[in-house]
């Protein structure tokens, strides 16, 4: 358990005559109002405040905070401050704080009150309902912001509504550990309305982080949209419900999933989460197989995953959980001269496209059964383009199987799907990189592998062709006659123009997407077909190749410590304050 903390430094003036008591009061409340905040239409939230409460008294959100902040500064390498706001005692009086600014040299004006826990600091500050108190709140969190690289500002349950409201106010995020009860959706909801009340009616942001039980699967998305108005931010799988149920089945020692989950909760407070981006590219986009097994085996973490057509059925899997050797032997169950036909369920007359695409929808569910995104080990985002108006639309809620399905319809190639009502097709027609939906969902760094071919490579891949037919003209084949007059995918053929045709709008585009990237893998062969799945192994080794060459570059980029926050001495005194 947490040791109780002493109470911060306070002085208390003698009331010895009414008159004085007053004039004590005034002089107090022009001190506190000097160190107000500024009005809330002017006023800057500071990235370095995080806010922390819960919504059910189950958790043991005391000890995770204590993790979060650990992580948070394992994940950034600066120094990190866990403040616990704590209510006072009963019937205390409104304390009257030693002012922040009077301390020599701007130092840190709670120093000998810290708790020095190995990678972080802790400091337990006592708090009141009394409202002269929360404009030294407003001072005291820009105090703390001003010395510290990240403050994890946790509310206990009991401390008044005021406290948290000004701890919301003042930070870049409030985040509510909460349970898939309706009880604690309750006090969710609870909380939001009061705090819009202690806010003057001021819309709150609370960010919903479910702590799920062993086996416990989230509702969807629609439902809590329904009760609260908003899905789930964040799961934390395997959550302990209790303390003892931490002790009695984890030894005193969080699950792996939740540690994967609550690291990844740290890197998004210290805006450090890697996104992955995989291109659209048919059979070879099997290369970002490869990739993903290379980032396993060198345990590179990855937060967010963004999809299109081949890369959102390769996503899917392994958002799901699926290691990269599964998804190997997957690819391989396709090899072979005859490996296409699996995927293959004709629509007949071929009217809209050759293909309905059911087959490769029923395959991939044999692998994740009717998931949901929110079901998912990472969050996925998954391309498709609406068909009438040629948008892009990205699904992150909802079953992944059918966005998936409707990602990779090819046009001319597979029937367009529909959904909900609306018509679509392959995402690669409006985004084939999606490295702008990580960006628009705040990824700070993306690494992108991107399968389709520039006009060199393509030069390179006609070239080769060349030289095949070269080869092969020195006798007759019956058969290679055939194939180019009854082969609808062959070169100069209907589908191979289709998709020559839109190869010609996704260079510029994933061109223009590879440039917002940090890291930009190309697993590109010369000799390679968007429909030769015939050989899967080939363009799983040249995925395993090129991450290999860029390991040291991505390595760098996931480890790297950006300090997001300048150090500066301010040069007034009641600048230190603010």
């Amino acid at each position: 358990m947490v040791p109780q903390q002493p109470s911060l430094r306070k002085t208390e003036m003698p009331a010895s005559h009414p008159t004085e008591k007053s004039v004590w009061d005034l002089r107090r409340a022009e001190l506190l109002s000097s160190l107000a905040r500024p009005p809330q239409a002017a006023f800057n939230r500071s990235g370095r405040l995080t806010a922390l409460a819960s919504a059910s008294r189950r958790i043991p959100d005391r000890l995770v905070a204590e993790s979060l902040a650990q992580m948070l500064q394992s994940v950034t390498g600066e120094r990190v401050l866990l403040l616990l706001l704590v209510p006072s005692d009963a019937g205390a009086t409104a304390k009257v704080w030693s002012p922040i600014h009077s301390l020599p040299n701007n130092g840190f004006a709670f120093a000998d009150q810290l708790q020095h826990l190995g990678s972080f600091d802790r400091l337990t500050l006592r708090v009141t309902n009394h409202l002269a108190e929360r404009p030294f709140l407003s001072a005291f969190f820009g105090h703390c912001a001003r010395h510290f690289g990240h403050v994890l500002i946790h509310v206990d349950a009991d401390a008044p509504r005021q406290a948290l409201a000004e701890a919301a106010t003042r930070s870049s995020a409030t985040y509510v550990l909460a349970q898939q009860t309706v009880d604690s959706l309750f006090e969710f909801n609870q909380l939001d309305r009061e705090l819009r009340v202690a806010r003057d009616g001021v819309a709150t942001d609370l960010k919903l982080v479910l702590c799920l039980e062993h086996d416990e699967v989230p509702q969807p998305a629609e439902d809590f949209i329904k009760q609260i108005g908003q899905p789930a931010h964040l799961n934390l799988h395997e959550s302990p419900a209790t303390m003892d149920s931490l002790h009695s089945h984890c030894g005193g020692v969080w699950p792996v999933a939740f540690k994967f989950d609550l690291r990844r909760l740290a890197r998004e407070i210290g805006r450090c989460r890697v996104g992955l981006a995989l291109s659209s590219g048919g059979a070879k986009g099997l290369a970002h197989v490869g990739v993903l097994q290379v980032l396993e085996e060198n345990g590179i973490e990855v937060d967010v995953v963004a999809g299109t057509s081949m890369g959102a059925y390769i996503g899917a899997l392994w958002a799901f959980g699926h290691d990269g050797q599964f998804l190997g032997r997957k690819a391989r169950e396709l090899e072979g001269k005859w490996g296409l036909l699996k995927l293959i369920d004709p629509a007949f007359p071929p009217r809209r496209g050759f293909i309905h695409g059911h087959a490769i929808r029923e395959r991939l569910e044999r692998s994740i059964g009717d998931a949901r995104f929110e079901q998912l080990a990472r969050p996925l985002h998954v391309v498709a383009t609406r068909f009438d108006t040629l948008e892009r639309v990205v699904f992150s809620a909802g079953q992944v199987s059918s966005a998936v399905h409707a990602s990779c319809a090819i046009p001319s190639v597979f029937v367009p799907v529909r959904l909900d009502g609306e018509t679509y097709i392959d995402g690669g027609v409006s985004d084939p990189l999606p490295v702008d939906v990580l960006r628009e969902a705040g990824v700070e760094r993306v690494i992108a592998v991107n399968i389709i071919p520039t006009p060199a490579f393509l030069r390179c891949a006609r070239e080769h062709e060349r030289e095949q037919v070269d080869v092969k003209r020195s006798h007759f084949n019956f058969l290679r006659l055939l194939n180019q007059q009854i082969n609808y995918f062959a070169y100069g053929n209907i589908l191979d123009v289709t998709q020559r045709a839109v190869i010609g709008g996704q260079i510029r585009a994933a061109e223009d997407a590879c440039r917002q990237a940090d890291v930009v893998l190309r697993p590109l062969a010369c000799d390679s077909r968007w429909h030769d799945f015939s050989n899967p192994g080939k363009y799983i080794s040249l995925g395993r190749r090129v991450a290999e060459e860029n390991l040291t570059e991505i390595t760098k980029l996931v480890n790297r410590k950006d300090p997001i926050h300048e150090h500066e001495s301010p040069h007034h005194e009641l600048a230190a304050a603010a």
